[in-house]
């Protein structure tokens, strides 16, 4: 029948076919203006749904990698999200979790690509089996130039040597050391213990790190230019030269986190920390060619007999032409780079010593009880030939050079205070050539290598599982002091760039230490906030304020 009725009507069937398919088509072309009426939504989708698979792969990759690598911006989110908090800390958390070795990739176009790395095997390649493979190199070079110009921490190859061996003669000649000598009982006991006891008997709390600061200032001074600034007088003064000095040092490592081509367009249009720093550097060159022009005056006129680091270097002369070995740039980067080192690795050291003691009162009263036998020994026995020239009267004892040399547990204290905060927590270097660590890492020619040495104090690996733990012990044997190999315990650099004021600098913590702790009680105040600041150095950000409390008078 319906066969039938289609042969019969074959003009209506083919009538309702087509309304079929017009209608179906009216359904498509509705889809497809709706989807070109809202072509955002799929536009949205597909960056939600991309963003989706990038963010996975990212995370990803901290698995392998140790941090989340992003297209264009690499692992730099991961780095601003570190600097926010204690930049140390999580570079440590980052490398504990990496076996001590991990690669950073930075932003797309910059020059924040670099391999850090903590592991003592990885130093020792660097710093001493092949030393020539990893100058500071260019980057670093270029970097803190305007600051420390050719300067023995930022120069290599000839230019470094030249300096090393000529500073190497004059750190160990009998003139040199007697300067340091008597400039540091000076400081100590015509300043420091004056200003601790004005802020005793006022009852005022002092930011004990920047009458440190002061007290190396000033030191640091004496021996690299020969002249007294006089930061630690009373009423603690601010001086025109150390805070030029300060302004500048700071100024200059914001560089480091900085792409190179952002930080150079800022000092081309002198904007922002550039500008501070052409401001601060104006300062220190102006304070630094007026003693070096006064001193020259000086040499000339036959009165060069301080020995002090500029008047040594003024009177070199060059063997072909007998002029003057060096310019006045020269001169002036090289004091600017010894008062950098001389002023910031002791008294960081200290600020941190007094405030591990505060938290650790048996190392304390071990310390005063191998003072207090020192003493003790010195009044059983004939005085020493100078001791009066040197006060050594009850009120006002000066150590000396032999009785510090024999303060072991203080040595061994100071030590784990510079294991656990290094002056200088990371530093750099750049490979000239190909070359793989011992750990396996492949390094290509020009990658930079960071070395987190704050990192290294807390690695189990190397110190074990109390290596979080302030134990002077962990460096006596038998009651004297051991040392640790420079590439476990890299404080004072390793390898041919060995810390030159290395012996100096633990007599100068000892001689201070052992005279403040003879006299005070350091408390650090209730509620003080203590962090570490990004810097060149170890700083605290907030300072440390301590209240003072004079000891027993019958044990002075």
């Amino acid at each position: 029948m319906s066969a039938t009725m289609d042969a019969v009507m074959p003009g209506a069937a083919g009538a309702h076919n087509a309304t079929a398919a017009a209608a179906a088509g009216r359904r498509g072309g509705g889809i497809v203006a709706g989807m070109m009426a809202f072509p955002e939504v799929q536009t949205v989708e597909l960056l939600v749904a991309v963003s989706i698979f990038v963010a996975i792969h990212s995370l990803r990759q901290r698995r392998s990698q140790g941090l989340p690598s992003w297209p264009l911006v690499g692992m730099l989110p991961s780095l601003l999200l570190g600097l926010r908090g204690d930049m140390y800390e999580w570079l440590t958390g980052v490398l504990a979790s990496r076996g001590g070795t991990f690669t950073f990739h930075g932003p797309w176009l910059t020059n924040l690509h670099c391999v850090v790395t903590s592991d003592p095997r990885n130093l020792e390649h660097m710093l001493k089996t092949k030393f020539g493979s990893f100058p500071k190199g260019p980057y670093f070079r270029d970097t803190v130039r305007d600051l420390l110009g050719d300067g023995i921490f930022g120069a290599d190859d000839e230019v470094w040597r030249r300096q090393r061996k000529a500073a190497s003669l004059e750190f160990h000649s009998a003139e040199f050391r007697a300067l340091t000598a008597s400039s540091l009982v000076e400081l100590v006991h015509r300043r420091l213990l004056r200003v601790l006891g004005d802020a005793e008997e006022a009852g005022d709390a002092v930011d004990l790190q920047d009458v440190l600061l002061r007290l190396t200032f000033d030191n640091v001074c004496m021996i690299a230019f020969g002249v007294d600034p006089g930061c630690l007088r009373p009423g603690l003064p601010e001086i025109p030269f150390a805070k030029a000095f300060e302004d500048a040092t700071e100024a200059t490592i914001v560089r480091f986190v900085t792409p190179t081509a952002v930080w150079r367009a800022m000092r081309a249009l002198g904007v922002g920390h550039e500008r501070v720093l052409q401001r601060s550097l104006a300062g220190v060159d102006r304070f630094a060619y007026d003693v070096i022009r006064q001193r020259k005056e000086e040499v000339a006129g036959g009165g060069g007999g301080r020995s002090d680091l500029l008047t040594i270097f003024t009177k070199m002369r060059d063997a072909d032409t007998g002029a003057a070995a060096y310019s006045d740039k020269f001169l002036r980067d090289i004091c600017v780079n010894f008062i950098l080192a001389g002023r910031d690795t002791s008294s960081v050291a200290l600020a941190w010593f007094f405030w591990l003691l505060n938290k650790n009162p048996a190392v304390e009263a071990k310390i005063l009880e191998e003072i207090d036998d020192i003493v003790a020994a010195r009044r059983s026995s004939p005085p020493a030939p100078a001791a009066a020239a040197n006060g050594a009267d009850e009120d006002d004892l000066v150590f000396h050079p032999e009785e510090v040399k024999k303060m072991e547990y203080l040595h061994a204290a100071l030590s784990e205070a510079l294991r656990l905060y290094p002056s200088v927590p990371v530093d750099h270097k750049e490979v000239v050539e190909d070359e793989v660590f011992p750990d396996g890492t492949v390094l290509k020619k020009g990658t930079k290598v960071i070395y987190a040495m704050y990192t290294m104090g807390r690695m189990e690996s190397i110190w074990g599982e109390d290596c979080r733990e302030y134990k002077p012990e962990r460096w006596l044997r038998d009651g004297r002091f051991m040392g640790e190999s420079a590439y476990k315990f890299t404080a004072f650099n390793g390898g041919p760039r060995l810390c030159l004021g290395k012996d100096f600098a633990y007599y100068q913590m000892k001689f201070a230490a052992a005279s403040i702790l003879r006299r005070y009680h350091v408390r650090v105040v209730d509620g003080h906030p203590v962090a570490p600041k990004m810097a060149l150095t170890m700083y605290m950000k907030h300072g440390l304020k301590v209240k003072l409390t004079k000891r027993d008078k019958s044990k002075l």
